[in-house]
């Protein structure tokens, strides 16, 4: 199933299944659905359907991949029929996540009437361009995240900061630890802003794609088919910590941190509505590169 999203990939130009998608297929999921398409006579895989059940509040959520050798005979369709079928016996409506502007899955949805309800921009820049210099507020400073005593701290630190993303803000410590666990997973990248009685009151995770695979590691996504490109992962500021520059000043040094790697640019995720958020990265130098899009039927 990972070797047909990377052909996918390969053949698009952007990865058909999410990370959680991915954390799903490698670690295994209770609430999880997984659709095979297979060629009756071979058995070849020819196409790939992911539907999480585990989501009270919006509803059953699904992503598809179908081979590049087997698109436009009907196989993405018989995917989706099955998906709407079973995801009509649980609450909620199905939603589907489209992965890049020309994704084939966006006009899957589009003729079989689901609407757009949700787009994610991806914006990139070069890390060659100059970086402004970090300024923390002050009795604030930076350190790299401790496996060991941070991630209980870090779990309600980032369930406050993400209050209005019940995605991002209802992590448990079985979602961190799958993310520990990943090849790409680098406590140095992991940076946390704490106050002086050592309360951490924000945090910047950078991610890198790509050089795992090089170096023989298992391939995270679809960027092992390009040089590395480091990640603003996640950022997140303590609302009680807001309004004094401390995510611009978390967000360059993440950066400064993925150019000190050696890395020739970054890309991050940011909703399409979050306007104070697309202002930032606009002023750091980031543009918009690609969109995903949720479909809801």
């Amino acid at each position: 199933m990972l070797a047909l999203a990377e052909a996918a990939a390969a053949a698009d130009g952007a990865h058909p299944l999410s990370e959680h998608v991915v954390l799903h297929l490698r670690h295994g999921d209770p609430d999880a659905l997984h659709l095979l398409a297979e060629d009756p006579g071979t058995g070849q895989l020819l196409g790939y359907a992911h539907l999480d059940l585990d989501d009270s509040a919006d509803g059953p959520a699904a992503e598809l991949a179908v081979s590049p050798t087997a698109r436009r005979q009907g196989v993405g369709t018989a995917l989706l029929d099955v998906l709407v079928t079973r995801a009509d016996q649980e609450p909620g409506r199905l939603r589907l996540w489209a992965h890049g502007t020309d994704a084939a899955a966006g006009r899957l949805a589009a003729a079989h009437g689901f609407r757009r309800v949700r787009r994610l921009w991806q914006m990139r820049r070069s890390l060659y361009a100059p970086l402004d210099p970090v300024v923390l507020p002050p009795g604030v400073t930076l350190r790299a995240f401790d496996p060991d005593r941070d991630p209980e701290p870090w779990l309600a630190l980032n369930a406050r900061a993400f209050a209005a993303l019940p995605d991002q803000a209802g992590w448990t410590r079985a979602d961190l630890d799958r993310r520990m666990a990943e090849p790409w997973f680098e406590p140095a990248g992991f940076l946390l802003a704490e106050q002086v009685d050592s309360r951490l009151v924000g945090f910047h995770w950078t991610k890198v794609h790509g050089h795992h695979a090089r170096a023989g590691g298992d391939p995270e996504d679809g960027h092992r088919h390009h040089e590395p490109i480091g990640e603003v992962y996640v950022v997140g500021v303590d609302p009680q910590a807001r309004g004094g520059g401390l995510g611009r000043a978390l967000t360059l040094a993440g950066l400064h941190h993925l150019r000190g790697r050696g890395l020739a640019s970054a890309l991050l995720f940011v909703d399409a509505d979050n306007a104070p958020a697309i202002a930032l990265y606009r002023s750091l130098g980031f543009a918009t590169w690609d969109v995903d899009t949720l479909f809801r039927r």
